[in-house]
């Protein structure tokens, strides 16, 4: 614009009405537009950008950390872990909730099309991360998850209920009668001032994930989502909100100079993990916490670093797998980084740092108090997702809190008073006032001053000195802040953005002051208080705005636990009121007239590709655009038919997205056509559309047939897609499957041997053991014995074969295979052999294969290879003993054991005994 915005006036205000409003367009506020929908309710939902892609979630998502998937984990257990990793200090109820409910969300999510990783035979494919407890679901298509949400959004059924605004940013929660009744704020592209008045209103922007400056100094360089500025934090603040455990921050590692995740949750179950520069795994911690962010913080800091996620020792397969999920799902620039260094999986391991500090409740513990129900303090008003203080609450959590939101606030009518004025006066003063001084300090400048300040004096370790100088810079950045300048409402945006980072900036250092003890690891290391203090401190604390404006504090006793946890031991109880923290005295450094001290020691916490694209350069044509239109019309298949077979492969790629996004009846069928199609564009489009959908689609005879028909074609990615479908949707048999294992792709075979797993096909899978000339899809073969072969004599002979096979990655899946299947003496014999075999592979293999063999003869070899020099066949070692604990020489072992070097070996030996 060549001339300022006008400021619209108060008067002028575009006043809307709904039963619940739901602001933030993301995780939790789309599940909670769905559940307040669902219930009967009149929902706006408010966005500052746009829904379809907005969020967190909004490029994807790789996996899911805490799955409680009933036979893999139990929610009392999940409970408990929680407990540990957060020092106690946690509201069980709440995270009861994530821990009985996860698993019928992930089943309503999988309703909606999003995709979870699945074994054969259609279980959910559970991975153990974590030392203790099985509740990693890897998402290796993950990608489109907030395109699945948004379709669900635009059902018509839906779109009767909810209202999305886009572009609409609110700065304030109204409240009357002490409770909510809507919100303020203003159009991020007109700059036309918004009031709302709701029934009920659901905070969900998720984390404060500029409140930190990234290393790289550039501002939206954040580890966490940087559109999320503390929003919802700042507007729950002035409502009169409690909000709890921001002094915990959320510290990740991350990859150095990307400022994006190495993905750790994603590699460790392709067998990557961490390690300082020697090769050593060092963490101790049974759970990501800030204890485990305090390990990594000492090593990176120690002659040990750097610290890296080491990849190089996995074969191609691991790899290239790895490369097609970090590459494509989440950071899809991570490739293009890595390759910018000329650094490869293969060759080189993947250096790790520490991002800046946020504040998150899904990561750490920093958020709006809630209770069971998403319901903060202040009546009416709702929080959920990374918002809500419900610690390490993650993805299914932000789901869950979402849907319990939207259930609760469904009750409520619109609010028929009037609006507060005093409150849309300040409202409207703070949007508007960069406006009247246009050529004021940009908001750029005004940001990286106070983000810079929250690096110097902030970030753990913490000290009352420091934190008492932020409150002090944090106070002079008030006048900064009210002297920015602003044309645009874009730039008005971020300057309410900056408003909200200092709240949340002083939030935490307020906090930090208060709590005056360490705990929680690297997340509160307070120097000059370094011990935790129980007898003090095993309490919430929670921070409000008090009539007179002041930020004040409460001790609130943990409540009384629901699973009991060793260690401690809450008794509830009345809250301790702290009132306002006041900053220590740093005008001077100690009296002014002492003479200098001597020094005092302070303790110190020692894609494959992307899924084929239109040619964005090429100009649109007019069949493009009447497609493209259609495409929030819901249009019926038969409209979209013409265009599936249109003589522009653009248009029909493009038809094939919309297919995918409106999901008409005889979707299935029409992508199976379209996996024949002339065109590699369309027909890789098709494919990645049925893998998509494939929970969606109803099994019917027509896909079946169309996906047969494509097993015959010439392109092997396309029958690798119609092999997995046919599995996935339990339309194929032995025979369809087992034509494929003489397929001259390897991807192919592979597919064949999953999807014959997935029926039992035991003896066809055996039959191909021996001749397949691939070791990728021998080493396949030899995991699907061990899924299909339990006590069976069958697998086990096949086995026997791949004990003998050339390539060493076919041995140790062999062996590894063994100890499933049962290990009789004759191979037992061999696996003892096999211990000594050049290859850690096959020693590590030997080593499981022997947790099922006699123990008179696997304890003295398993005791043996606890002085391997490998440490993964260490750890083999340790957790085949385990099975043979009731011998004593096992139990003498595994107590040599708990002294290794290997943080692995050591903490899977202690957890034995």
């Amino acid at each position: 614009m060549d001339t300022p915005l006008q400021i619209p006036a108060l008067t002028d205000a575009e006043e809307i009405s709904c039963d619940v409003l739901v602001i933030g367009g993301g995780t939790a506020g789309t599940m909670a537009a769905l559940t307040a929908a669902e219930h009967g309710a009149d929902v706006l939902l408010l966005e500052k950008a746009h829904v379809r892609h907005s969020g967190a979630l909004a490029m994807g998502m790789d996996g899911v950390n805490n799955a409680v998937i009933p036979g893999r984990a139990e929610p009392d257990d999940y409970v408990a872990d929680i407990t540990h990793a957060n020092d106690g200090i946690v509201d069980q109820s709440t995270v009861r909730q994530t821990a009985t409910r996860g698993f019928a969300m992930v089943q309503r999510l999988e309703s909606y099309g999003v995709k979870f990783e699945k074994d054969e035979h259609g279980e959910y494919a559970v991975r153990q991360v974590h030392r203790s407890g099985s509740y990693v679901l890897p998402m290796p298509e993950g990608k489109d998850v907030k395109k699945v949400l948004y379709r669900q959004l635009r059902r018509r059924e839906m779109r009767e209920r909810i209202r999305i605004k886009n572009r609409v940013m609110p700065v304030r929660v109204l409240t009357a009668k002490g409770r909510a009744v809507g919100a303020v704020g203003f159009h991020t592209r007109t700059g036309a001032f918004v009031t709302i008045r709701a029934g009920a209103v659901i905070l969900a922007t998720g984390a404060c994930g500029r409140l930190g400056l990234p290393a790289s100094g550039y501002l939206y360089g954040t580890y966490e989502n940087p559109t999320n500025a503390g929003d919802g934090y700042a507007m729950a603040y002035h409502a009169g909100a409690e909000l709890t455990g921001i002094e915990c921050f959320q510290i990740n590692p991350l990859i150095k100079d990307y400022n994006g995740p190495a993905c750790a949750y994603v590699a460790n179950p392709f067998g990557g993990y961490q390690v300082n520069r020697h090769g050593e795994r060092f963490v101790d911690s049974d759970y990501w916490s800030g204890q485990m962010m305090a390990e990594f913080a000492a090593e990176v800091a120690s002659d040990r670093g750097p610290v890296y996620l080491k990849l190089s020792h996995l074969p191609e397969e691991s790899v290239s797998a790895l490369e097609s999920i970090l590459h494509s799902t989440e950071r899809p620039t991570r490739g293009t980084f890595h390759s910018g260094r000329g650094h490869d999986y293969r060759t080189h391991d993947v250096e790790m740092h520490i991002s800046e500090i946020g504040l998150c409740g899904g990561h750490s513990a920093s958020g709006v108090r809630v209770d069971d129900h998403a319901r903060t303090t202040v009546p009416r008003l709702y929080a959920a997702g990374d918002l809500a203080c419900v610690p390490h609450n993650y993805m299914i959590g932000a789901f869950v809190f979402g849907d319990l939101a939207g259930a609760d606030a469904s009750q409520y009518p619109p609010y028929e008073g009037e609006l507060p004025a005093d409150q849309l006066r300040e409202a409207h003063e703070l949007i508007y006032r960069p406006l009247r001084n246009p050529h004021g300090p940009p908001q750029p400048q005004v940001e990286y001053k106070l983000r810079r300040f929250v690096n110097d004096y902030v970030t753990p370790p913490k000290s009352g000195a420091r934190l008492s100088l932020a409150l002090e810079a944090f106070e002079r950045m008030h006048d900064d802040i009210a002297a920015m300048g602003a044309r645009t409402p874009h730039e008005l945006m971020r300057c309410a953005e900056v408003t909200f980072i200092r709240d949340c900036a002083e939030m935490a250092a307020r906090a930090s002051l208060a709590r005056t003890e360490s705990r929680w690891g690297l997340y509160h290391d307070r120097l000059d208080h370094p011990q935790r203090d129980d007898a003090s401190w095993f309490h919430h604390l929670d921070l409000y705005k008090s009539p007179s404006g002041a930020m004040e504090f409460t001790a609130r006793p943990v409540a009384p636990y629901l699973v009991p946890v060793g260690g401690f031991a809450p008794a509830g109880g009345p809250s301790r009121h702290l009132g306002e923290v006041h900053p220590e005295q740093v005008a001077v450094a100690g009296a002014r007239e002492a003479a200098p001290v001597a020094l005092r020691q302070e303790p110190t916490l020692a894609d494959t590709a992307a899924r084929p694209q239109a040619d964005t350069d090429a100009p649109a044509t007019p069949r493009l655009l009447e497609l493209l239109s259609l495409a929030e019309d819901e249009p019926d298949l038969s409209v979209l038919a013409a265009y599936l077979t249109d003589p522009e492969p653009g248009v029909r790629r493009t038809a094939v997205t919309v297919l995918t996004e409106t999901v008409p009846p005889g979707t299935g069928p029409a992508l199976a056509s379209a996996l024949t199609d002339t065109d590699v564009g369309v027909r890789a489009a098709a494919a990645a559309s049925l893998r998509e959908l494939v929970e969606m689609l109803p099994p019917e005879p027509a896909l079946r047939d169309g996906l047969a028909a494509a097993l015959s074609e010439a392109d092997p990615a396309v029958r690798t897609a119609a092999l997995d479908v046919l599995r996935a949707l339990r339309l194929g048999d032995a025979e369809v499957f087992a034509d494929s294992l003489t397929d001259s792709d390897i991807a192919v075979r592979i597919a064949a041997v999953r999807a014959l797993v997935s029926v039992d096909a035991a003896a066809e899978v055996a039959r191909a053991a021996a001749v397949d000339p691939s070791r990728e899809v021998r080493v396949t073969i030899a995991k699907a014995l061990a899924t299909l072969g339990t006590g069976s004599d069958l697998a086990r002979s096949a086995l026997a074969a791949l004990v003998d096979d050339p390539d060493a990655l076919v041995r140790g899946a062999a062996y590894e295979a063994l100890g499933t299947t049962g290990c009789p003496t004759a191979l037992a014999t061999r696996a003892e052999e096999a211990s000594s075999d050049p290859a850690w592979q096959v020693r590590a293999g030997a080593a499981t294969a022997l947790s099922a063999a006699d123990s008179d003869l696997a304890v003295p070899v398993l005791a043996k290879a606890l002085t391997d020099l490998n440490a993964d066949v260490r750890k083999a070692a340790v957790l085949a003993l385990t099975r043979h604990r009731a011998v004593e020489d096992a139990r003498a072992a595994l107590a040599t054991a708990t002294t290794d070097a290997d943080a692995d070996v050591r903490a899977y030996a202690t957890r034995a005994l």
